[in-house]
C-alpha cells in the first residue's frame, strides 16, 4: 500500500515504533522524510536505511524538550518540503521513580509532545489557507498505560495519560479545519524500553508490525489507534471499573524489578 503522506517528520526515530515508522513511510512512498533523535550512531544508521528506499531522508541530533530548537527544525523542515505528516512520537521510561527520572519523563513524553505539536498545528493552518485538499495529519503517541494510572509505572503512565486526553480533545478542536488529529496508544511494542522491563509482557509485539498498523489506520483517519485489541479492551474496562476495584487489581500487579 502506498500512503497518502509524502512529507514525514518523526520524533524519537532512532529505536522501536519511530524507527519502524521511518522505514515503513520510506518503503511506502513517502517522497521526504525528517527524522530526529539524540544518539548520532543510531540516527544515521536509520536515515541510511531509509535512503535505500529511495527517500530523500534528513537527520537531525535534537531534543524535544528544547522547545526553540523543535520549532525551528519544523520550520526548516516545511520549507524544504511542506509537512503532511508529523509524529509526535519520542518518549522515555521512567525506570526508577527518583525525582529527576519523573521531571525527565514528563518533560520528554509530556512537554516533547507538546513542542512538537504545537508548531506542527502552526504550520498545518497556513498551509490549510493554501490548499484545503492535502492531508494533514498529526499523530501523538501515548501508550495503554495512558488509559489508568499504574502503581508500577505512576510517572510514565501520568506522562501518557496527559498526552492521550490532550491528542482526544485536539482532534475535535480542528476538525473543522480538516486537520487530523490521532492518538496512538501501542500496548508492548519491541523498542530500548521495553529491552529493559522485567515484568511480564503480554501480546508483545515486534515494531515491524506496530507501525504498518498505524499506518494503516492513519490512512483511514482513526483518532484512537490502541492495540493490540486484548489489552486494549482490558485497559477500557479497569478504566471503566470503581477505582476501588481497578486499584485493588492494578496493585497485585508484579512490580518491576
Amino acid at each position: 500500500m502506498t500512503s497518502k503522506y509524502k512529507n514525514v517528520l518523526i520524533t524519537g526515530a532512532t529505536s522501536g515504533i519511530g524507527e519502524a515508522l521511518a522505514l515503513y513511510y520510506a518503503e511506502h512512498g513517502a517522497a521526504n522524510l525528517f527524522i530526529c533523535g539524540r544518539n548520532s550512531q543510531r540516527l544515521e544508521e536509520v536515515r541510511k536505511k531509509c535512503e535505500k528506499f529511495g527517500c530523500r531522508t534528513l537527520g537531525q541530533i535534537l531534543d524535544v524538550t528544547d522547545r526553540q530548537a523543535i520549532k525551528l527544525w519544523l520550520q526548516n523542515c516545511n520549507k524544504i518540503a511542506p509537512l503532511q505528516l508529523v509524529f509526535a512520537n519520542a518518549g522515555v521510561a521512567t525506570l526508577e521513580e527518583t525525582p529527576e527520572n519523573i521531571y525527565n519523563t514528563f518533560n520528554i513524553n509530556l512537554f516533547g509532545v507538546l513542542n512538537t505539536v504545537l508548531p506542527a498545528l502552526e504550520l498545518f493552518q497556513e498551509t490549510r489557507k493554501e490548499d484545503a485538499g492535502i492531508p494533514l495529519s498529526i499523530a501523538i503517541t501515548s501508550s495503554i498505560a495512558g488509559y489508568h494510572g499504574l502503581p508500577t509505572c505512576p510517572s510514565y503512565s501520568g506522562s501518557k495519560a496527559g498526552v492521550k486526553a490532550w491528542g482526544e480533545g485536539l482532534r475535535g478542536m480542528f476538525r473543522k479545519e480538516k486537520i487530523n488529529i490521532s492518538v496512538i496508544c501501542p500496548g508492548f511494542v519491541r523498542s530500548r524500553i521495553t529491552d529493559k522491563n522485567t515484568c511480564p509482557m503480554p501480546f508483545f509485539m515486534e515494531a515491524e508490525k506496530a507501525a504498518k498498523i498505524i499506518a494503516s489506520r492513519l490512512e483511514k483517519n482513526l483518532g484512537l489507534i490502541a492495540f493490540p485489541w486484548q489489552i486494549r479492551f482490558v485497559s477500557w474496562l479497569m478504566s471503566a471499573l470503581p477505582n476501588r476495584i481497578s486499584s485493588f487489581i492494578y496493585n497485585r500487579l508484579p512490580h518491576k524489578v
